[in-house]
């Protein structure tokens, strides 16, 4: 079967980043991930992969962040088996098969609509596509507004604008009664020093946005409660790191202040 060429943007090229970090973990003697579906996908794409220089930082970190969401989404579908997902900025993103929710969950994949509408050349139907631009207001209009939501936000902050994002997350919060905002948070340096990282460099493309204290969103007038931060350099997967990845990584996870420049994944209940 001949590959698709896709005609994308440097900001939804990032969408080829994540995917083939995560079909490279899958092809490792012990993934972290384990998806095989993604690499499928990147198998099907007629795409130079290897200008984005992914190196095995990249492919871990994306992996265990991946990892560890999944967990959240698993955990909160299991106890809300009438729940409203969002997974924002989907790309590409296999979550949905990850994750198999219950068949009385309502699944929204959202990114760009040009984008969505690649998810059908490559992914079974299995969740709701809804084609956005989440920094214009209004495009929540017609989902559900009574049930438990969680809203999954994966490398999605430093890409908005300004204060794009916690418009957003008053918007989320405003129109759903109850859930949990869960994404890898980046600190304003991470946020900064993507911008050098030779993968983002490769595409052509400028991250700005992060914050610090993990309690920060608290202050953006969502109704936001920290339920919990996950310093993922502290994570057991660690150990499965290649050196010298694995010492460099731990060695981090000494100190919290610098643990918090490696990936997090933060929880918010609202």
């Amino acid at each position: 079967m001949p590959r698709v060429r896709l005609d994308l943007d440097p900001l939804r090229e990032t969408l080829l980043l994540t995917l083939y970090a995560r079909a490279l973990d899958s092809g490792r003697d012990r993934p972290i991930l384990g998806d095989t579906r993604s690499a499928e996908v990147a198998a099907a794409i007629d795409y130079d992969f290897a200008r984005l220089k992914v190196r095995p930082s990249l492919v871990c970190s994306t992996a265990l962040r991946a990892r560890r969401l999944d967990d959240v989404v698993r955990a909160f579908v299991a106890e809300h088996p009438d729940a409203v997902v969002l997974d924002l900025g989907c790309g590409l993103d296999t979550r949905v098969y990850r994750c198999d929710p219950p068949a009385g969950v309502d699944w929204y994949d959202v990114d760009f609509a040009d984008v969505v509408a690649l998810r059908p050349r490559f992914l079974p139907e299995r969740s709701r596509r809804l084609g956005a631009d989440v920094t214009v207001p209004g495009w929540l209009a017609g989902l559900p507004r009574d049930r438990p939501a969680l809203v999954v936000a994966e490398g999605l902050v430093p890409f908005l604008p300004g204060d794009a994002f916690p418009r957003l997350v008053r918007e989320l919060t405003g129109h759903f009664a109850t859930g949990v905002l869960a994404l890898n948070g980046y600190t304003r340096f991470a946020a900064w020093a993507m911008k050098y990282h030779p993968t983002i460099r490769a595409i052509g493309i400028t991250a700005a946005q992060g914050f610090d204290d993990p309690h920060e969103p608290e202050t953006w007038r969502a109704g936001l409660t920290l339920a919990g931060e996950d310093l993922l350099v502290r994570a057991p997967e660690v150990a499965g790191f290649p050196q010298p990845l694995r010492a460099a990584t731990r060695l981090m996870g000494h100190s919290t202040g610098i643990a918090r420049q490696g990936a997090r994944i933060l929880r918010y209940s609202f």
